[in-house]
């Protein structure tokens, strides 16, 4: 198994028109208190961000002399957006606002990546209007996520909350509505009270007027609902009510749920009560040493959980012999932001792993590049190996550990141990020293653990490498880690499958933490099959 190669650092417009038809709603009279009562602490001009976008439209006008010919206009949609991390590398807003604007850019930052909650042939799609247009989505999946190339500076999420929200509850809703005449859009707070949820999953608000205009002027799609006690987010403002001093808004839990889907390496730290099993997570025991023997011995029988923890993981590791995924990596180091990312369509053949650049590169990789920083670490094929080596190699000890209960979930945990005699884990550091590098594989000896469901179905795996003293004094090495975790395949006339979802790599050189986030996604499956076909010739 090729581990973590690891180099040592040398000297790393829409407008809020997306009409939805009327719903019903938990009767309750509006209570909305003055304005003038509130005292914030949070500049919400740094939170909450303008979307615009213009883009030229041809047109037929009539010539002179009486024939048709072009005409360039301008269609320009508004929208608004707001920081969902920290370091506001990420913008959310609604799926409606992302499909109609289409922006390249949020406050001059260029967005590299587009992820949309919903869509047209999306399950309960429906049709609404939005900017004189029909757009065909579901209402209550309202959400779309840009990524930026890099943070935006001065600017930084606010924290969410998941909590049920009370009928009559106080909120502020922000956002940047146009002005009925000047199309300078400046942001805005509207007060406002909880009144329900909706029979179509999204939350209802009655709101007070804003210097006697309404929300649904437009412009404040994608903007936030945000508890006055508390300031934090409870809803993503989606729509309008059937009256004029009504809100929808899509529910925070929703776009937990999304942000899980489509980035989980950020979902854990935005929302981190997130019932998914965090690929970054800790293992829940001290490392597991077996017990020392003297002599020869025959091999004592495994229990019946461990035997089918080991047909479970060879199933597994069977499982992912052929398949078609993009696979995305971000390096960086210490808690920083991704210092280099890329992503590559990989392709598995039989057990064979290759890389193609993706969306459009030519040449075939048997593996991924070194990204062009100072320090880094990557992760090989530990998604399949490590499964194959828990089901098929029986030098592997393992052992099965107290279930516990991580984020709601009941599961299995089994630990395991390998020594360096086993010749089971590889570990492959690379010194580079611009002219030329040196790479040598030694066998370590390593430990882990693997987490199952009740059905023991393989969730997350992790494996640590135990560098051995005369190793570290030698190369600077601490230690060097990989975390797995596996989720179900859920497809039409196709049944259910674990596939990879997450791998994390982690190594620790001297006083250095170089990290890479692996994610996998756009799944195509399929298999292999031959057939041996007689010739009639002699």
């Amino acid at each position: 198994m090729i581990l973590p190669k690891v180099i040592p650092i040398l000297i790393v417009c829409s407008c809020l028109s997306a009409t939805a038809p009327a719903q019903e709603v938990s009767p309750s009279p509006p209570t909305i208190p003055p304005s003038s009562a509130v005292e914030h602490t949070q500049d919400f001009s740094e939170i909450v961000v303008r979307i615009t976008s213009v883009r030229l439209t041809a047109s037929a006008k009539l010539s002179i002399k009486g024939k048709l010919g072009p005409k360039l206009g301008q269609d320009v949609y508004f929208g608004t957006g707001f920081c969902l991390d920290a370091a506001c590398r990420f913008i959310a807003t609604n799926y409606h606002v992302a499909a109609t604007a289409r922006p390249h850019k949020i406050k001059r930052e260029k967005i590299i990546q587009r992820y949309f909650a919903t869509g047209p042939h999306d399950k309960g799609a429906t049709a609404n209007v939005v900017q004189n247009d029909v757009l065909a989505f579901a209402i209550k999946r309202d959400l779309a996520i840009f990524e930026l190339q890099r943070p935006l500076p001065h600017h930084h999420g606010l924290t969410f909350s998941l909590d049920e929200l009370q009928v009559g509850q106080e909120v502020d809703i922000y956002g940047y509505p146009m002005g009925m005449i000047n199309p300078i859009r400046k942001l805005t707070r509207f007060p406002a009270t909880f009144k329900g949820p909706t029979t179509s999953g999204l939350l209802a608000f009655d709101y007070q007027l804003s210097a006697g205009k309404p929300i649904t002027i437009g412009g404040a799609s994608g903007g936030i609902v945000v508890d006055r006690k508390s300031e934090k987010i409870v809803g993503i403002l989606s729509g309008s009510g059937f009256n004029e001093t009504m809100a929808l808004a899509v529910p925070v839990q929703t776009l937990a749920d999304f942000v899980s889907k489509v980035q989980p390496f950020l979902a854990q730290r935005v929302f981190p009560t997130t019932k998914d099993v965090s690929p970054v997570s800790a293992d829940l025991y001290p490392k597991f040493v077996p017990r020392r023997t003297d002599g020869l011995q025959h091999r004592p029988e495994e229990p019946y959980e461990v035997s089918v923890l080991r047909k479970k993981a060879q199933l597994l590791a069977d499982s992912m012999r052929n398949f078609i995924a993009v696979q995305s990596f971000a390096w960086g180091s210490g808690d920083k932001e991704p210092s280099a990312q890329a992503e590559y369509e990989v392709r598995i053949i039989d057990g064979v792993q290759r890389f193609r650049r993706y969306p459009d590169g030519e040449r075939e990789l048997e593996e991924i590049p070194n990204p062009r920083v100072n320090g880094w670490v990557n992760p090989a094929d530990e998604w399949s190996k490590v499964p194959n080596m828990v089901g098929t190699e029986f030098r592997l000890k393992v052992h099965q550990a107290a279930d516990l209960v991580v984020n709601e979930q009941r599961m299995k945990v089994f630990q395991y141990y390998a020594s360096a005699e086993d010749n089971l884990c590889p570990f492959a550091p690379v010194e580079d020293f611009g002219f030329f590098t040196i790479n040598k594989t030694v066998a370590v000896a390593c430990y882990g653990e693997v987490w199952t469901d009740e059905d023991a179905n393989i969730i997350r795996i992790s494996e640590h490498l135990e560098l051995s003293d005369k190793l570290k004094a030698y190369r600077g090495w601490e230690d060097c880690q990989v975390v797995l975790t596996y989720g179900w395949l859920n497809r039409e006339n196709d049944p259910p499958r674990l596939v990879p979802l997450t791998i994390f790599a982690v190594a620790r050189y001297k006083k250095h933490v170089h990290w890479c986030r692996g994610q996998f996604r756009d799944y195509q499956i399929f298999s292999t099959r031959a057939r041996i076909i007689a010739s009639s010739q002699p």
